[in-house]
C-alpha cells in the first residue's frame, strides 16, 4: 500500500501499513546509509538556496507515538545543513496565555518566514489527538479543529509554504524494546519519565485517534507520510529522500547578483 496520502480516506487502519518494512531499499541498511550520505549533501544544497532565495517557506510535521524517533529523525535528517537556516519547534502543554487564544494561535507564530525551513517536533495535531485520547476537550470542538486544520494548511500553503507531513510508524513491541534501552542504559535513563508509562496504557486509544487524524487532514496540498519507522536507518532515509524530493520540485534557483560581475575586478 502507498505510504503517502495525497486525499482524505475512508476508515485508515495503520494495521495496513507495515511498520518493518523495508522493502523499497533492497541493500538494507548499508544501502540506506550509503544512500542518505549522497542525499544529505543534496539537502544542503538545497537548503543553501532556500535560504538565498529568502521566499522560499518550508514547514516539516513530525508526530508518532512516544519513542517513534522524532528527536533521531531530526538529528539524523538534518546534520550537515545549515542551522541557521533551520528551526526546530517543539509544542507541549500550552502555558496559560497560549491556552487563552485559538488553539492555533501559538502555532502560527512558528510557522516558517522566507528563506526558512522550520520543523515540528509533535505540532498542532497535539491538540486534536491528547484531547481525544483523554476525553478533555468536547467531541464537537475536536470535529470543528480538524476544518480548522485543514483550512490553516490550506492558507499557508497558498501563502507559498511547502507542507511535509510525516507520521513516524512503530508497533507496540517496538516501542516496548525503546522503553526497556532507555531504563535500562545508565546515560538514556533521563529520556525516560513516569508519563511516559502511564501514557503507554493508552496505545489503543492513541492509534485510535491517529488513524482519525491520518483520514480527515490528508490533503493533496498537505499530504501525510506514513513512515515505516520500526528500523531507524529506514525512517531516516524515507523522510530525507522525500524532503529532498519535494525540494528539488520546487526548481529552486540561486538569486541573480544586483551587479554586474563582469564589471567588478577584485584585486
Amino acid at each position: 500500500m502507498d505510504t503517502v496520502l495525497t486525499k482524505k480516506t475512508k476508515n485508515l487502519k495503520l494495521k495496513n501499513f507495515d511498520p518493518a518494512d523495508t522493502s523499497p531499499c533492497k541493500g538494507g541498511k548499508a544501502e540506506a546509509e550509503e544512500r542518505t550520505d549522497r542525499l544529505r549533501e543534496e539537502l544542503s544544497s538545497l537548503q543553501e538556496l532556500i535560504a538565498a532565495s529568502g521566499r522560499d517557506k518550508v514547514l516539516i510535521v513530525l508526530q508518532g507515538m512516544d519513542t517513534a524517533g522524532k528527536d533521531g529523525t531530526i538529528r539524523k535528517v538534518f546534520t550537515g545543513v545549515n542551522p541557521q537556516g533551520v528551526n526546530v519547534a517543539s509544542f507541549k502543554t500550552p502555558t496559560r496565555i497560549e491556552a487563552g487564544h485559538d488553539f492555533l494561535w501559538r502555532i502560527h507564530l512558528r510557522v516558517p518566514i522566507g528563506g526558512e525551513i522550520v520543523i515540528f517536533n509533535r505540532s498542532h495535531y497535539e491538540d486534536v489527538l491528547y484531547p481525544v485520547v483523554h476525553k478533555t476537550v468536547d467531541k464537537k470542538t475536536i470535529e470543528k479543529r480538524y476544518g480548522h486544520i485543514n483550512e490553516f494548511e490550506k492558507m499557508l500553503t497558498d501563502e507559498g509554504t511547502l507542507i511535509l507531513k510525516f507520521f513516524l510508524h512503530i508497533d507496540r513491541d517496538e516501542q516496548t524494546k525503546r522503553l526497556r534501552s532507555r531504563l535500562e542504559t545508565e546515560n538514556k535513563q533521563w529520556k525516560l519519565s513516569a508519563a511516559d508509562i502511564a501514557e503507554r496504557e493508552f496505545w489503543k486509544d492513541y492509534r485510535k485517534a491517529y488513524e482519525k487524524i491520518l483520514t480527515l487532514t490528508s490533503t493533496k496540498y498537505a499530504p501525510w507520510h506514513i513512515v515505516p519507522a520500526n528500523h531507524k536507518w529506514y525512517r531516516d532515509l524515507y523522510v530525507m529522500q522525500a524532503l529532498v524530493d519535494a525540494l528539488k520540485a520546487l526548481k529552486l534557483k540561486a538569486p541573480k547578483p544586483d551587479y554586474d560581475p563582469d564589471s567588478i575586478e577584485i584585486k
